[in-house]
Order: C-alpha cells, then structure tokens, then sequence
C-alpha cells in the first residue's frame, strides 16, 4: 500500500463517531486551555491521563493530540487580547498582534491567526503523512548502539532547549534519570531504591510524575504569586472578518510559516517558539511594510502563527516515527501511549498500523473543525478571560488528585503526587525546567537497556558505541548540541562585558 493509500484508510478510521466525538473534545478543550493564560496543553493532557486510562486508546491519543493542536489555535487569543502569551511560542504574537488589538484591529489579527493555523496545520499534517514512512525504514535498520547514541541525543537537546540555562535543563534530566532507577532491574531482577516499598517495585508512574509536576506544581506557583497586576483585555472592535488587503498581506506568510516551522519542529533540537521567531525575522525582512513591524503589521501575526501550528504537527515526526518527545507536551503524549501499553517508534507503524494513520487522518479533521470552533466563537473564547484564577487553580488540585486516586487508589501514589508537586513548584520557583524529568523518567528505563544490550552484544567494549557510522555521527552532533550554546552563550557574555567596560572608559 501507497502512504495515500494507508492515509485514505485511516480517514475512514477517523470518520467513525465516536473517533470524532474524541477529536472535538480534544480540540474544545485544546482552544480553552490555550485562550486561559498559564494553562497550557502539557498541563491539560498530564490532568487527562489517568481520568482516559480506561478508555479507548486510539480515541485518547487523538484526544491529546486534538489538544495540541486546540492549544496552539487559542493561545494566540490570549497574545493578542491580553498580551500574555500562554506558552512561549506565542511570545512573538504578541508583538503584533496585541498592538493591533489597541489599534481596534484585534478581529483580523485572531482571524489570520486562525486561517494561518489552518493552512499550516492542514499542509503540516500533510507532511507528516508523507514524510513519517521514510524515517521509519530508516529507523528500522537502528540496533542497539544506534538507539543509545538516539537516546542521548534526545536527552541533550530536551535539556538545553527548555529553561534558560542548559545546566540547570541537565540538572533536571538527571533528577528524572534518577527516579527511572526505582523498580525492579529488567535485567537481574533485583530491586532498586525501592526502600522496601512494594508499591515502589514497579517504578515511579509517569502519569503520577506528570500530574504532579505539571498541574500540582503550576497551580502551587501561581497560587504563591501575591499582589499579581490585573490584566486588560482589549474588547474586539469591528468586524472579525480580514479585508482583502488583509488577505493580501497574509497568504504569503501563512505559507512561509509553514515551511519554517514544519522542518523546525521535526528536528530534536527544534520547537514551536525557534519556529515562530524565525518566521518573525523572515516576515520583517521580506515584508514591503517594515516600517509597521512594532505597530500592529498583520504579516507579524500571520507568519509566526503558521509556524508554531506548523511546528506542532513536526514534532510528531521524531515521537511517532522515533519515540523522541521535543517539547513538553510530546513528552506527556509519549506518556500517553506507554499508558496503553503502545511504544511509538517504527514497529508501531507495523504493529498498530490503525491507530497510527487514524491518529495522522484525524488531525486534518481537527484542523476543520479548530476553524469552525474558532472563527464565528472568537467572542465566546474571550469570555472565559473573565474566569478568576483562584477558582480555576483550585479546580485543578482537585482534578488531579481525583484523577491520580481513581487511577491508583493508593496513599503511597497519593504521597508521591503530593511531594513530586512540591518539587514542581520548586523547580518552577528556581527556574529549572520541568519537561526534561518527565523525558529521563520515560526514556531512561530504555536508553539504559539499549547500553547494556550494545554492551553484551560486544563483551563489554565500550568503542562499541563509536563503531558504525550513524552512531559516531549522532554521538557527534549530541555533543555539538551541547557545546555550541555553551561557546555560544560565553561568546555572548564576553561582548556585554566589552561594551560595559568601553562605555565606563
């Protein structure tokens, strides 16, 4: 079968109604979190897991990814109207796109914002498709070594590209490496920092960790946040519909957008937020209207806006096709098909062929319907503006409480969500990042059984790892990942202290 074939089968997977019921939740509560500053869809998909561990998986998985997709579309509402970017992909956005709304331009600034996401969403997807059965027959002559040196990779990239500071991104990965060591070794069988727990004896659950970092953490740190300024939203004057000068100007950025953003968002050291300030800088120097960059240009909101959409549907590239999350909420989506037992990777193109080309078909579907849903009720989305956040963070700590019993009623699942929530909001509090522990909780149990493999398979020689070309050259680029930025960053404090010192001579 041809990849339009496979794609045409899993649309008439898609179209059944209770797939399509799981599509339209997951995008309605994908816009809502999105338009909700600070709630973002990593959060909302970590609440998810254990309330659909009983569900349908096929239905489930297109449910968290519908709030991917949703939580890109609303958090461009937010940027605009409030100049609060829910996620930082939005930050660029909000440059424009908010002095638009002061402008009393904010209805065409969340329309080409909404038709953008569209036309990136729809071609991403579209690509995704075409692109995905090709890196699987790669993927497919990996062996151990080559899955190792994978593995690493995804470590160094998750840690510097989350936090402003790789150490402290490297801090928290080791903390997630260090949990995956509690169980039971795969391999002797003999308990690991299991302290005589028998709860311990099957690991730390990774829904547990997510909840608990994610929703518990975030709502412990906003509560903290005392004497917070109150924000304005700017009322949607006008029509929302764009004028054909409107169209004009941004038909061409929604496509340059899109082949930003796309690539962007497949590669392991990409993501959403390069994606978006990359098409920023394309927009302001291929516009005929610089002069309005920094006073509500359209083409600000129009480019930067496909890309994240387009970054989005890139990063299911490396999880489905590779088992490597790129962002925070590919990581919980990783979290998710372990939840049903399901590996993504390049057998699962084989072994669950329907619910992979299900899950890539139902995306186009959720990409008409995010259209339907945001166009006509952009007014009804601001509303929920008006939601006091006291009442929306409490909402939360119940949910995941309720949620984390129901899946694992257990005080010792219940003690673990209460302390990893702690340290969430710890870490949160001192800047360290929370996605790379969840990445080291999931990938550590695997990258540590690719080594041992690679290393009984050659007797214990450690040049082993080194010894094919894939591995060397991706152990090679793990470790430019990490040096570059670090020259980089040092190269870039050295030229502010030059100039502080040039201004005080």
């Amino acid at each position: 079968m041809t990849t339009l074939d496979f794609l045409l089968h899993g649309l008439s997977i898609a179209m059944d109604p209770m797939i399509l019921m799981y599509a339209l939740i997951g995008v309605t509560l994908g816009t809502a979190v999105g338009v909700l500053p600070g709630i973002g869809p990593a959060l909302t998909v970590a609440l998810l897991l254990p309330v659909t561990y009983g569900l349908d998986p096929a239905g489930s998985l297109i449910m968290f990814a519908g709030i991917y997709y949703g939580g890109m579309y609303g958090g461009s509402t937010t940027s605009i109207l409030l100049n609060t970017p829910g996620e930082s992909a939005s930050i660029v956005t909000a440059l424009e796109g908010n002095k638009m709304a002061r402008a009393g331009r904010g209805g065409p600034a969340l329309a080409t914002a909404a038709i953008g996401s569209f036309v990136a969403g729809l071609l991403a997807t579209l690509a995704l498709a075409f692109l995905a059965p090709h890196i699987v027959k790669l993927a497919l002559i990996f062996g151990p070594r080559e899955y190792f040196a994978l593995m690493m990779l995804a470590f160094v990239t998750v840690s510097a590209a989350f936090g402003d500071s790789a150490l402290k991104g490297l801090t928290s990965l080791f903390v997630g490496l260090a949990l995956a060591l509690v169980g039971i070794d795969g391999l002797t069988g003999q308990a690991r920092l299991s302290f005589n727990v028998p709860q311990l004896l099957d690991g730390i659950e990774v829904t547990t960790l997510a909840v608990a970092m994610f929703a518990v953490g975030e709502a412990l740190f906003v509560a903290a946040q005392i004497g917070g300024a109150d924000d304005k939203v700017h009322a949607i004057k006008g029509a929302v519909a764009m004028t054909r000068e409107d169209w004009r100007r941004s038909w061409k950025p929604w496509l340059r957008g899109t082949a930003i953003g796309f690539p962007i968002g497949a590669m392991p050291a990409g993501g959403a937020d390069i994606a978006s300030f990359l098409s920023y800088g394309a927009e302001k120097r291929f516009s005929g209207h610089a002069e309005e960059f920094g006073n509500g240009a359209i083409e600000g909101v129009a480019g930067p806006e496909a890309a994240n959409n387009a970054a989005a549907a890139g990063t299911l590239v490396p999880l489905l096709t590779l088992g490597l999350p790129t962002t925070a909420t590919a990581a919980i989506m990783l979290a998710g098909f372990q939840q049903f037992g399901l590996q993504p990777g390049p057998l699962l193109f084989a072994t669950s062929p329907d619910l992979v080309w299900g899950l890539i078909a139902s995306l186009l579907i959720a990409n008409v319907m995010l259209l339907v849903l945001n166009l006509p009720l952009i007014r009804l989305w601001v509303k929920l503006l008006t939601i006091p956040r006291h009442w929306l963070y409490a909402g939360i700590l119940l949910f995941a409480t309720l949620g984390t019993i129901g899946m694992n009623p257990s005080p010792v699942e219940l003690g673990m969500l209460l302390i990893f929530g702690i340290m969430g909001y710890l870490m949160r509090l001192h800047g360290y990042p929370i996605a790379p522990v969840v990445v080291g909780l999931i990938l550590g149990p695997m990258a540590e059984q690719q080594l041992r493999r690679a290393l009984a398979i050659s007797q214990g020689d450690w040049t082993t790892l080194v010894s094919t070309p894939v591995s060397a050259g991706i152990l090679l680029v793990t470790f430019l990942a990490l040096v570059v930025p670090l020259i980089m960053r040092l190269r870039g404090k050295g030229e502010v202290l030059s100039q502080i010192a040039g201004a005080e001579d």
